[in-house]
């Protein structure tokens, strides 16, 4: 159990020494994060339309 302790004191001390963003830099890294995944959702939904498509279309032949 002590070395239980240990850990976590050892974490509480890293903890005080990371350098946290401010709210104004937290929040542009969300947009950027959130812009990022819709483009890229978007993206690979008309990449998958159009191979559906084209899956599709050969089937029919």
């Amino acid at each position: 159990m002590a070395n239980v302790g240990g850990f976590f004191k050892n974490v509480m001390s890293e903890m005080r020494k990371v350098s946290w963003p401010r709210r104004k830099e937290l929040t542009r890294y969300t947009v950027v994060v959130l812009a990022t995944v819709i483009v890229m959702a978007v993206f690979f939904g008309l990449v998958d339309l159009g191979i559906s498509q084209l899956f599709r279309w050969y089937l029919d032949l």
